[in-house]
């Protein structure tokens, strides 16, 4: 069953044709809307952005983001141009609100097809402020932020935004994600973060973040003055959108490949083209190879176990050149 909340739209939202088990109109504070839904139990809600008190304030919609589950909220705009221009537009995908249409037609779609990251990343602008108070008003900011170029030197210009994945369970994200973050701080301004779990804690290093999907937007715009952001995706569709490489782990043990296997028979047929890293690898070359011919895939790097603790990580090193990151050279 279904719920609507409507005002300026409630004899459109009249005609969709779904069950409801509850509807309200009128126009209500946020809180208020959270306060009545919150654990209430239904399949989607329709939700008419006119019927939120100062709608045009994005933190109002970021209070709806935090306390209900988006995934079943279709959010009507109103066609505005304060709900139409791009600003306001990324900052909604920033806060893991992803179904929004200016129409009925758009309502009926999304309610058997709801969209993921992918379908709204076109929207989504790392350069764009949050800029609250300009985005209420409906003016556009006097600047956006800016990627500074903290290491002139570098190879590189702007940021760049790599993920680490496991495939096979467990297969080290964290740990790499820390040693990468050390060995390229040596020439660049890194900063790792990780989505919806929270092992950078025991590490203590004020250069390793923890967060959640739907702030991960945010945490990377506010670090946009980096040459390098390493993030540990986990299991974040949202995450591994804003990565403009991703690095996907896999520990080739006979036992976690079979696990895989079991879990998902068609596993490693998603990641043909992808940057596979075998993680914490004892294969020699040869064995590399069969790898690659069985399971018809290319392995950008096969990296032996290392330790956390050492200073220098010669092996580490070296993909990190073949990454783009030049400067490591001198470290190998």
């Amino acid at each position: 069953m279904n719920v609507i909340v409507s005002n300026k739209n409630q004899l459109l939202l009249e005609n969709l044709g779904i069950d409801v088990i509850k509807d309200m109109n009128g126009e209500f504070e946020v809180d208020e809307i959270i306060a009545t839904f919150q654990n209430f139990f239904y399949q989607r809600m329709i939700l008419d952005i006119t019927a939120i008190k100062n709608y045009t304030d994005i933190v109002n919609l970021q209070k709806l983001s935090i306390s209900l589950d988006m995934e079943k909220v279709i959010l009507l705009l109103d066609g505005t141009e304060a709900t139409s221009n791009p600003i306001f537009l990324s900052n909604l995908v920033s806060m893991g609100i992803y179904n929004f249409t200016k129409n009925i037609e758009g309502i009926q779609y999304l309610y058997n097809t709801p969209n993921t990251y992918r379908d709204v990343a076109q929207f989504h602008r790392l350069d764009a402020t949050f800029g609250n108070a300009m985005v209420a008003n409906n003016k556009q900011p006097q600047q956006v932020v800016t990627i500074v170029q903290t290491a002139p030197e570098s190879e590189f210009y702007g940021t760049r935004v790599i993920g680490v994945k496991n495939i096979t369970k467990q297969s080290g994200a964290s740990s790499l994600v820390y040693m990468m973050k050390n060995e390229l701080s040596k020439h660049y301004s890194v900063v790792g973060i990780e989505v919806d779990k929270t092992d950078f804690n025991y590490f203590r290093d004020k250069n390793l973040i923890s967060t959640v999907t739907s702030e991960v937007g945010t945490i990377i715009n506010k670090h946009k003055d980096k040459n390098v952001i390493i993030v540990d995706i986990n299991n974040s569709i949202v995450a591994e959108g804003f990565c403009q490489d991703v690095l996907y782990l896999i520990e080739p043990s006979i036992i976690k490949l079979q696990k895989l296997m079991t879990l998902n028979a068609t596993a490693l047929q998603g990641l043909k083209d992808k940057k596979i890293v075998l993680n914490q690898s004892l294969l020699s070359s040869s064995d590399v190879a069969n790898f690659e011919y069985e399971a018809r895939v290319k392995v950008f790097y096969n990296l032996v176990p290392l330790n956390e603790r050492d200073n220098k990580l010669s092996e580490l090193n070296k993909m990190l050149v073949k990454l783009g990151f030049t400067k490591q050279q001198s470290e190998i």
